[in-house]
Order: C-alpha cells, then sequence, then structure tokens
C-alpha cells in the first residue's frame, strides 16, 4: 500500500517536472531571481501567447519571441538582428533595470529601451495580449512594452502612429521567412493635415497605400467590409486595431511587401488568409505614372492595358506606353485656360475651365487639406492656376492637388469622387467621358 503511495506521487512529480521542462516556467513573469534559459518559456495566463525561444524554418539560428498557439505563429521576435547560434541564450536583466538577451558569452544581444533614473526594481509580464511589459515592481508603472516596437505583425489592441506622436510605429518585414531580421518593406502611417493614410515602403520608395481614411473605412482599400478590416479606429493620427474578441485576427507585414489579414482557424490549427494588400499590379504605388488611372478590371478587356492617361491627356513616351511601362506617365495635350493667361495675344476668361468628375476612385497623393465646404473646395481650386484637381469628403473635408496627380486607381466600390481640372474646349468638343463603375 506504501509502496504503490510512494510509486503514485513519484510519477506526479515526474510527470510536472516533465512538463515544465516540455512547456517552460508556469509563469507570465520574468523577474530578476527568475531569468529564461533556452528551452525554458513563459506563457500568457490564458495559456495562447508564449515567450521563448525559437529556431525558424530552414535555419540554425535562435531567435526570443513571442508566438500564438505554435512557434509556427511568430508575433514578435527581440533580437531580431542579432541571432543566437547555439542554445546557450538567456532572457534576464541588466543593471540599469532593461530586459535583454545574452549569449553564452554574456554579450547583450538586445534590449529593452528604457532608461533607468531612479529605480532597478523591474519586473516583465507576458499578457493575454501578446504584450510583453516591464515595469517598476513598486509603482507599477510601465516602463517600456513590446507594442511600441512591434516586429511584422499587427495585434489586437496594438497601435501604429504617425512621427506627429513623437514616436512613429510602425511594422517592419522579416527579410525572408527563414530571416526575421528586418526586411526591405516597412509599414506607417502618414498624416497631413486631417488627411490620415497607411503607407508600405520598399526600403524608402513608396510601395503601397490604403488611401484616405474617412468614417470607419481606408478610402483606396476595395471591399473593406470583412469582420477584421472594419475593426480599426483613427484618432490623431494613431491608428488602432480593435477586433471582436470572438475570433483571433492578425495583420502580418510579408517578406514580400503584402499587408496580410489572417484569422485564427481552431479546426486547422493554423492561420489562414483572408486579404491581401495586392489584389492587383494596381496596387503598386504610382504603376501608371502621373495623370494616369490603374484599373484592374478593365485590364485584358478587348486588349485593354491596365494603365490610362486621364482623358485630355497623352502619354509623355508612346512607344514605352504601346511596351506596356507605364512610369513616365502622361502630359496634358491642351493647355489650360489659366496657362495661357501670360500670353500676350491671348484673352483669356480664367473662370471656364472645368472639371471632369471620376467617381469611385483612390485619390491620388499629395493632397492639401482644408476644410472648406464642397462648393468653396471647388472654387479655391478654379481660382488657383496651379490646382489641377480637387475632392470633397463629408469625413475628411477638402482635399486639392497641385501640379502633378500620382497613384490614382479605378475601384468597383467604395473610392472617391474626383474632379479633375480640363480645359473647356475639351469637353465642348466631346473629348472627356465621364468615368463610371456600376
Amino acid at each position: 500500500m506504501g509502496f504503490n503511495i510512494h510509486a503514485n506521487l513519484f510519477f506526479v512529480l515526474f510527470m510536472l517536472c516533465f512538463y515544465v521542462l516540455d512547456f517552460g516556467i508556469a509563469t507570465d513573469t520574468i523577474t530578476p531571481s527568475e531569468s529564461i534559459k533556452d528551452p525554458e518559456t513563459i506563457i500568457s495566463k490564458d495559456g495562447n501567447f508564449t515567450l521563448g525561444f525559437f529556431i525558424p524554418p530552414n535555419s540554425t539560428n535562435t531567435y526570443v519571441g513571442i508566438w500564438w498557439k505554435s512557434q509556427s505563429t511568430v508575433v514578435w521576435v527581440a533580437n531580431r538582428n542579432q541571432p543566437l547560434n547555439d542554445s546557450s541564450g538567456v532572457v534576464t536583466f541588466s543593471e540599469d533595470g532593461n530586459l535583454v538577451v545574452l549569449n553564452g558569452q554574456n554579450q547583450v544581444l538586445w534590449s529593452s529601451t528604457f532608461v533607468s533614473n531612479t529605480s532597478t526594481n523591474t519586473s516583465a509580464q507576458l499578457s493575454d495580449e501578446g504584450k510583453l511589459e516591464l515595469t517598476e515592481t513598486t509603482t507599477g508603472n510601465s516602463l517600456w512594452d513590446s507594442f511600441q516596437q512591434p516586429s511584422d505583425t499587427l495585434l489586437p489592441q496594438m497601435k501604429i502612429s504617425s512621427n506627429r506622436t513623437g514616436r512613429g510605429v510602425g511594422l517592419t518585414s522579416w527579410k525572408n521567412p527563414s530571416d526575421p531580421s528586418v526586411g526591405n518593406f516597412s509599414l506607417g502611417v502618414v498624416e497631413r493635415g486631417k488627411i490620415v493614410e497607411v503607407f508600405i515602403w520598399n526600403e524608402t520608395q513608396p510601395y503601397w497605400r490604403s488611401g484616405p481614411w474617412s468614417v470607419g473605412v481606408f478610402t483606396g482599400v476595395e471591399h473593406m467590409a470583412s469582420a477584421y478590416l472594419n475593426s480599426f479606429s483613427v484618432v490623431d493620427g494613431e491608428i488602432s486595431y480593435n477586433p471582436s474578441a470572438s475570433e483571433f485576427g492578425i495583420y502580418v507585414l510579408s517578406s514580400q511587401g503584402q499587408f496580410e489579414e489572417k484569422y485564427w482557424d481552431d479546426e486547422k490549427k493554423e492561420l489562414e488568409l483572408t486579404w491581401t494588400s495586392k489584389q492587383s499590379d494596381c496596387d503598386v504605388y504610382g504603376v501608371c505614372g502621373s495623370f494616369a488611372i490603374c484599373d484592374a478590371h478593365s485590364q485584358g478587356t478587348n486588349g485593354s492595358p491596365m494603365c490610362s492617361c486621364l482623358e485630355g491627356f497623352e502619354p509623355n513616351n508612346k512607344e514605352e506606353w504601346d511596351a506596356q511601362n507605364f512610369t513616365s506617365g502622361c502630359f496634358r495635350s491642351t493647355p489650360l485656360q489659366c496657362e495661357r493667361v501670360n500670353d500676350e495675344n491671348t484673352t483669356v476668361d480664367t473662370n471656364v475651365d472645368q472639371f471632369l468628375e471620376l467617381q469611385m476612385v483612390k485619390v491620388p497623393d499629395f493632397s492639401e487639406w482644408s476644410s472648406a465646404e464642397p462648393e468653396t473646395c471647388r472654387s479655391q481650386c478654379l481660382e488657383n492656376c496651379s490646382c489641377v484637381a480637387y475632392s470633397h469628403d463629408d469625413g475628411i473635408g477638402c482635399m486639392s492637388w497641385n501640379y502633378n496627380l500620382l497613384d490614382i486607381q479605378q475601384l468597383s466600390s467604395r473610392g472617391l469622387t474626383l474632379y479633375v481640372r480640363v480645359d473647356s474646349s475639351e469637353l465642348e468638343h466631346g473629348m472627356l467621358c465621364l468615368l463610371k463603375h456600376f
């Protein structure tokens, strides 16, 4: 009888030790006296997020990261650019209270960015939102958290912001699926006046943009109607992502520069792709050049290319245009009335320029904002010879463009109405048409 009791107790202790060794320390917190060593982990209270050591597919390097459910869904990486090359890694605290990743030679491979002034009494906790937060233990004040320095993933409750806030927060892609070091693509918020957009850059060049934010949607994102795409809000240049708690959905900036919406399929135990920022080549920034519009829906119809000059404009380089290279864009074929006012032999009424109406489009980049009402918005543009287009939206206000129109895209739903300034003779001769999609 006594033997069986001791045997059972030994079995329970053995299984407990196995559980701890296999799944990590049974805690969600790191303290100065409880550092974690490879392969130890900490786990959020709800059991969904884990912080620990992982090796990416087809790699021999080791990193410290946070993952959802399994290591196939890494959402944050600490030592992105300085991997461990063995299993000697330790997550602990430095003398100034910062959280650090050390290798076997006690070299710092990564550190949180809190600068200690008075106290080094700190601890770090992994929350149920997947946030690793460094706090001052005595006061409970937050000193740093991983949401302030994200990797390639936008998690629920996370925010990205423009530099106007004093600390622009954005995403950076992995170099490739086997290498989480900072890649070529970055994502952030651009704010001009009341106009807020999301941009993806390929190094320093724009690669994709969302179009202006208005009344709960990004106006340049077609079919923005899924559960997650409708879970954004914008306040003071800061974009918050707050989906329903019933499902787990994230956004990932891929190593190819695509902003991908994914949700967790509990039956398949994996994240499934539900939307991506690149639906067609028209989503690539400025693919048609200046004063042209990209329409993926008409591409291939009767041999039609995806790019066309706006009515009243012609290709800058006809040979390139015919070869499907559109980046040189288009030029105005008939000068505006106001542009001819300096010709001493011409009497010009500067009010006879008109506007071509383009419906359901992603409006161009580089707009200027004002609070003018629709009629005032139009008249202000007409009275300024440099103004080549305007648009008004109740959720945004008055937008105007000077000198150049770049990155216009025809959409089949949503979008805004753009009014492009043209010489009235073009309209009189019937050379212009109203672009509409039903």
